[in-house]
């Protein structure tokens, strides 16, 4: 048989099956429309990567498109990328395997999930340094703009500004792609290397965030890491945030603590805390992804013996607060907070 027709017959009986497909190896995902949506080529949670279900308008079922990245395929090119197959062979195995024309290949489920996060994930977090290291200091520019929009005067080297980064509005037309001014945000481990880089479209008139769907995205791995900012002193404390603008709303109240920035309330319950560090203030925003978020943090730092405490905003978040009530009001509530829940406050 013919090597080449047999990867097409695979590609188009698996966009036959799409939605099973996308089921079975994106479960993080779900159903949007005539799509299947999740974060990345890994699995992630998300929307950036869109997968086509049927055939529509003349375009292909099981074609995708990563809006982040600029990626896209068919579903052989997307299992390649979730399996972080080493070779096309292996990919089509398990091509066949899924549309029951051979066994599954003899690998434990924990080798398999092993291979796939290494190599597809060192891909991601190589493109992710590689677009952080493109940008430049935001002062003067329009993610500073942003930023100043939001009332928030903490920066740090952990921000940086791009003019033109790849964007893609539209779900797999190639006429829609194009360049975006762009907040670029550092993403590090506990030993402080980069595994990821938050992106922020800004509009090129206002900078203020861009209309399009999904504004801010992430490259890379934000698992258990967090975007940081250190107040330039030893400190044996830190503060968690959730969001980018409400963790550095707290830290343009609070010049004196180290940040860290988780960008959602999912990846806030995940943090994983650096060794040594307490008490460690969990700064979330006031509703219930926020609460629950608190809560599994609290519960993972009190089994390490990490003592924690909460920090509420009045309003949605901390951001909404800065700019309602002002710096100073602000800063003087988290610090009633700090002391009201009996926990040493190190003062910097």
């Amino acid at each position: 048989m013919n090597p080449r027709r047999s990867i097409a017959d695979l590609s188009a009986d698996l966009a036959d099956q799409a939605e099973s497909f996308c089921r079975q190896y994106f479960p993080e995902g779900r159903k949007q429309g005539n799509y299947w949506q999740v974060g990345d080529t890994s699995g992630a949670k998300g929307q950036s990567l869109a997968i086509r279900l049927q055939a529509e308008s003349g375009r292909k079922a099981g074609s995708w498109q990563d809006f982040a990245t600029g990626e896209f395929g068919d579903l052989i090119d997307l299992l390649q990328e979730r399996l972080g197959s080493v070779t096309l062979k292996e990919t089509l195995r398990e091509a066949r395997s899924f549309l029951g024309e051979a066994p599954c290949p003899a690998v434990t489920r924990e080798t398999q999930r092993a291979e796939r996060h290494d190599t597809a994930s060192s891909k991601r977090i190589a493109r992710a340094r590689k677009l952080f290291a493109a940008g430049k200091p935001v002062l003067g520019t329009l993610a500073a703009t942003y930023l100043q929009g939001c009332g928030i005067t903490r920066l740090g080297p952990a921000l940086r500004y791009h003019p033109r980064v790849f964007l893609r509005q539209g779900e797999d037309d190639p006429d829609l792609a194009t360049r975006s001014p762009a907040l670029l945000t550092k993403i590090t481990d506990n030993r402080g290397q980069i595994t990821g880089c938050a992106l922020f479209y800004l509009d090129p008139s206002t900078g203020v965030l861009a209309e399009i769907e999904s504004p801010k995205r992430i490259l890379g791995q934000l698992h258990g890491h967090a975007i940081r900012f250190w107040s330039g002193k030893a400190r044996s404390d830190l503060i968690v945030g959730e969001g980018l603008e409400n963790t550095l709303s707290v830290g343009t109240a609070l010049p004196e603590f180290d940040l860290a920035s988780c960008l959602t309330a999912t990846h806030l319950g995940l943090f994983i805390p650096p060794p040594g560090i307490k008490p460690i203030w969990i700064a979330r925003d006031n509703d219930e992804a926020g609460r629950y978020a608190s809560m599994r943090l609290r519960n993972q730092l009190e089994s390490l013996g990490i003592a924690c405490g909460d920090l509420v905003p009045s309003m949605g978040d901390f951001n909404d607060d800065l700019r309602a009530f002002g710096k100073d009001a602000l800063r003087r509530s988290l610090l009633k907070a700090m002391k009201a829940q009996g926990l040493e406050i190190e003062h910097g």
